[in-house]
C-alpha cells in the first residue's frame, strides 16, 4: 500500500498533469527574454511610478511564510497602515477623495501573495503611469484598453470579483511604451 499510495499514485498524477496542463503544473511561470520573471499566481512588489502597483503584502511578497498580518479591526497598527496607504495612493494617483481608494490597495490579502487588483484600482493608476512614462494620448488610450482587455471575470462567473493580474499588466506596458526615459 505504501508503494502504491506513496510512489505509484503520485507519479501517475504528476504524469497526467504534466501532459494535460504543463504550464499550470510548473507554477504558471512567466518568462521574458528567456528568463523567469515571475508567476501568474504570486504577487510581486511594484512601487515605482512607472508601474501599476500591486496589492500590499503583510509578508513582503515572500511566498515561503505565506500569511496575513492577523491584525484585527481594533488594531492601531492596522489603522495606521491603512491610513498611510490611503494617503499615499490618493496622493500619487491624484485622487481628490482618499475614501475613493479601492479596498484592495489598503489591506493586504490573506495570503500576502495576491497577484490581482480590481479593474477600478488599475484604472485609477493609469494617469500616474502614463505621466511617469511620458505616454501620449494614443498610448494612454491603449493603456486603458489593455486594462479592460486583461480584466478577468469572476471564477465560474460567480466566485470573486473582476480582477487584473498586475505582473501581466506591467508587462503589457512594454508593448505600449518603447520609450526608456521616464519621469520617476
Amino acid at each position: 500500500m505504501t508503494i502504491l499510495t506513496g510512489i505509484v499514485y503520485p507519479l501517475f498524477m504528476t504524469g497526467i498533469v504534466q501532459l494535460t496542463f504543463p504550464s499550470k503544473a510548473n507554477g504558471s511561470l512567466i518568462k521574458k527574454d528567456g528568463k523567469i520573471i515571475g508567476s501568474e499566481l504570486i504577487g510581486q512588489k511594484f512601487d515605482s511610478s512607472i508601474y501599476f502597483w500591486s496589492r500590499p503584502s503583510a509578508i513582503g511578497y515572500n511566498p515561503i511564510p505565506s500569511g496575513a498580518s492577523n491584525y484585527g479591526p481594533t488594531s492601531d497598527t492596522l489603522k495606521k497602515q491603512v491610513t498611510a496607504r490611503r494617503v499615499l495612493f490618493a496622493k500619487m494617483n491624484s485622487i481628490s477623495d482618499p475614501l475613493a481608494v479601492p479596498k484592495e490597495m489598503l489591506f493586504a490579502s490573506a495570503s500576502g501573495l495576491d497577484p490581482h487588483i480590481s479593474q477600478k484600482a488599475a484604472l485609477l493608476q493609469v494617469d500616474r503611469v502614463a505621466k511617469a512614462r511620458n505616454l501620449n494620448a494614443i498610448q494612454k488610450q491603449k493603456l486603458v484598453q489593455s486594462v479592460k482587455n486583461l480584466t478577468e471575470m469572476p471564477q465560474f462567473l460567480v466566485l470573486g470579483e473582476e480582477r487584473v493580474n498586475v505582473l501581466i499588466l506591467n508587462l503589457e506596458l512594454y508593448k505600449i511604451d518603447q520609450n526608456i526615459t521616464y519621469n520617476k
